[in-house]
């Protein structure tokens, strides 16, 4: 059979059974077409895409402008490492950095390896810019995090899925509640071996977990008291998806004629990845100001591929699309929409407890007092009803359709949803 012949659904989910290593649970559905909010199927089903790669498509899917830049790239120069410079980086980190306000930005591929990077110039920072002993850094991350699954990642996760059989684990971290100031007041208290405190401005893996409106704001200025760095893990929450372009600008929209353009809460060290590339290439990247990152040295940190021609030309224009398009205000409007017409459902729901969520990141949660499988057979009707969601710990289901959704779209997908739930009621 030749590589290139055409397969059935049933053809391809064997072939990864077989194949593949068992690192996911799918939903069982074959893709291989995606434009815009929509992807198709191998037998050419359409659907509607509600979770955009867990946002790394938020430009819509094989948005032309990004493909093109990607495409004309690679007849050009793919490759050099960074052992010799190239035309495209420099530009890359100019555009960028003066678009989300910081000095510098290194750059990476993955989510992962973004938040990696940050772990270690954290610690880098403590033992030559805090006077910390070396090896005795702390970082305080928050309960129920979702940051990776690298080794040291997993080392501060209480997912045991995870975690299990994984270990040893790294040490010097220490975990409270999230959205708890009280928890990370008394940490930071009398303790003068803490570098950083670790946050994603909402758990999206733990269900769209939204904090309160002044959490951010609060646990900035105790990082600032205490001389701890504040370190955004906004690789999922960023470039648009919340209704602005990260999610720590805030609770006004861009198109909020009152907004100054300055961040209400100002990272020391941003991370971001996923739709920094339009979903098109891996691409991530931390951006701090100098006095943090002149820490970092030749020899210190790398990546064969971080800051790659391709993946500089990429960025650019993905960043340049969430501009372009006004994306963030699309996300802010279409977001306010979605929850207000699923607070009208769930008001005579007895299925669905909640919605949450800010901008177009959402979600739903399910009255599943079992624990069974209840959001689970919800999404397999979802996609039978040709709309693409996936629950998230047992009985939350999240929503993240593309930012490039115009109003008519969601109103179909709503009618969608609601019209799947009232089966189960």
């Amino acid at each position: 059979m030749s590589v290139l012949q055409g397969l059935t659904s049933q053809e391809a989910m064997a072939l990864e059974d077989k194949y593949g290593a068992h690192n996911y649970h799918p939903l069982p559905v074959v893709l291989t077409r995606g434009e815009g909010v929509y992807v198709w199927d191998v037998e050419g089903k359409k659907y509607y895409d509600f979770l955009s790669a867990y946002s790394a498509v938020n430009q819509g899917h094989c948005h032309p402008k990004i493909v093109g830049a990607l495409k004309s790239q690679a007849d050009t120069l793919t490759l050099t490492s960074r052992a010799f410079y190239n035309d495209l980086l420099g530009r890359y980190e100019k555009y960028a950095t003066e678009l989300f306000g910081f000095d510098k930005l290194l750059p990476m591929n993955t989510g992962a390896e973004a938040v990696e990077t940050a772990v270690k110039i954290c610690r880098k920072w403590a033992y030559e810019k805090k006077g910390i002993a070396e090896n005795e850094a702390q970082i305080v991350v928050c309960e129920n995090n979702f940051h990776g699954r690298t080794t040291t990642i997993i080392s501060f996760s209480n997912d045991p899925v995870a975690r299990k059989n994984f270990g040893p684990y790294t040490q010097g971290f220490i975990k409270i509640p999230y959205d708890d100031i009280d928890a990370l007041e008394a940490v930071l208290k009398d303790n003068d071996k803490i570098a950083g405190f670790l946050v994603e401005p909402i758990q999206g893996e733990a269900g769209v977990y939204v904090p309160a409106a002044d959490y951010l704001k609060k646990a900035k200025a105790l990082c600032e008291a205490n001389n701890v760095l504040f370190i955004a893990d906004e690789v999922q929450t960023g470039i648009a998806r919340t209704g602005r372009l990260l999610a720590t600008c805030g609770n006004c929209s861009c198109s909020d004629k009152n907004c100054s353009g300055t961040p209400e809460v100002k990272p020391d060290m941003l991370i971001l990845g996923k739709a920094l590339s339009g979903g098109v290439y891996p691409v991530s990247a931390v951006l701090a100001n100098d006095d943090i990152m002149d820490v970092i040295r030749p020899g210190n940190h790398g990546s064969t591929f971080g800051g790659n021609p391709i993946a500089a030309a990429v960025a650019m224009a993905a960043l340049e699309v969430i501009q372009d398009e006004e994306l963030a205000e699309n996300a802010f409007q279409l977001g306010e929409l979605f929850r207000s017409e699923m607070n009208k459902y769930i008001a005579n729901s007895k299925i669905v407890k909640l919605v949450r969520g800010k901008g177009l990141l959402n979600a739903i949660v399910i009255d599943d007092h079992e624990e069974g499988d209840t959001a689970w057979n919800i999404c397999l009707a979802l996609r039978d009803n040709g709309l693409l969601a996936k629950p998230t710990h047992g009985n939350i289901i999240r929503f993240a359709p593309p930012l490039v959704m115009n109003k008519e779209q969601l109103l179909d997908c709503v009618s969608i949803i609601t019209s799947t739930l009232k089966t189960f009621e």
